[in-house]
């Protein structure tokens, strides 16, 4: 086994041990010991397997360390947001890249899924990778559940 360098999310922490996912890869490494990160860091690091028996990793240097936070909004839908859903059939998602960094997503969801449907998005740990691969900061979950409107915001800050 060799060196790893790429994008890492911490997706468990205990005080001696972490976890780590690579966004790009989703291969999941096991830390020998943990460094201080918490549930939800995202790591810019190299990973390198530990002596002597390599079967756990350690980190040998971290580039940059930030953490998403999942937000479940009370806002409405953005009007914009709004817009591409009536342009969606029920089911679809619509992806956006926002003016800068980041991305919005609107699926168009019957009325009765879309309380479900906002609470697996907060929960799914490929939010935060996405999150993470986008270079968001800030993940803002909005919804209408009468218009059966889900708009998830990957923003910078």
């Amino acid at each position: 086994m060799t060196e790893k360098t790429g994008t890492f999310v911490v997706t468990h922490a205990e005080s001696e041990s972490a976890v780590v996912r690579d966004v790009e890869t989703a291969q999941v490494h096991t830390l020998a010991s943990n460094p201080g990160l918490e549930i939800h860091d995202v790591l810019e690091a190299t990973v390198a397997p530990d002596p002597p028996l390599e079967v756990t990793w350690q980190v040998v240097e971290v580039g940059g360390r930030r953490r998403v936070d999942l937000v479940d909004s009370d806002l409405e839908p953005t009007q914009h947001a709004k817009e591409l859903a009536a342009d969606a059939a029920v089911g679809d998602l619509v992806t956006e890249p926002r003016a800068g960094t980041g991305e919005i997503h609107v699926l168009s969801l019957p009325e009765s899924e879309v309380e479900s449907a906002a609470r697996d998005v907060l929960e799914d740990e490929e939010t935060v990778c996405r999150a993470a691969r986008l270079e968001a900061v800030r993940v803002e979950v909005r919804r209408s559940a009468d218009a059966g409107i889900l708009s998830i915001r990957y923003l910078p800050d």
